[in-house]
């Protein structure tokens, strides 16, 4: 390992990535469309919910096939710039 070294995926892969927003309104239905967007094989059997401990926030973890890092980039960047979402991981 060198100072600065990053994490390096490999594709294609499997990738998971974490999704939150507040569990009223339209945050599930327009995140599961932004996905379907950009990774239309998706399986939304597979997405696992979360709570918050009140129920004001909901967490979805969503496993997409990544061919490429501008395909992930370009989900990465339409999620982050939804109001109904408040945090991508």
């Amino acid at each position: 390992m060198t100072n600065g070294s990053q994490y390096v995926i490999k594709f294609p892969c499997d990738f998971t990535l974490k999704v939150m927003g507040e569990a009223l309104g339209d945050f599930e239905t327009v995140t599961l469309a932004i996905v379907k967007k950009h990774f239309p094989q998706t399986d939304f059997a597979e997405i696992q919910k979360n709570s918050s401990k009140q129920g004001k926030y909901l967490a979805l973890s969503i496993t997409v096939k990544a061919e490429s890092k501008t395909q992930l980039d370009a989900l990465y960047q339409e999620l982050s710039s939804t109001k109904e979402i408040l945090m991508v991981l």
